[in-house]
């Protein structure tokens, strides 16, 4: 499977029936040559002119079961946090 055929899938969590989005990315261990992660970019605020949301990261040791057209997970996501770029600073 390529990873173009990977982000074709939604990624559903069976836990809570949640559909997390689809898969934008992977995230690997060079050093041993593993994937490690799942990468789902966040939802777009204002057709992308207020940025993203946060990412989610899922493991890749949480997918259950790869189908034709889903990614079966049983996990608790990861946001991964990014900074903000303010145009004010107020403290």
């Amino acid at each position: 499977m390529t990873l173009s055929e990977l982000c074709e899938k939604d990624v559903i969590n069976v836990s809570t029936g949640v559909n997390l989005g689809r898969v934008d990315d992977l995230t690997f261990d060079p050093e041993h040559a593993v994937v490690t992660h799942v990468v789902l970019y966040g939802r777009l605020k204002l057709f992308g002119l207020l940025g993203r949301e946060e990412d989610t990261l899922i493991p890749w040791g949480d997918i259950q079961k790869i189908g034709d057209d889903v990614l079966l997970v049983d996990t608790v996501a990861q946001i991964i946090s990014k900074q903000r770029k303010r145009l004010f600073k107020i403290t």
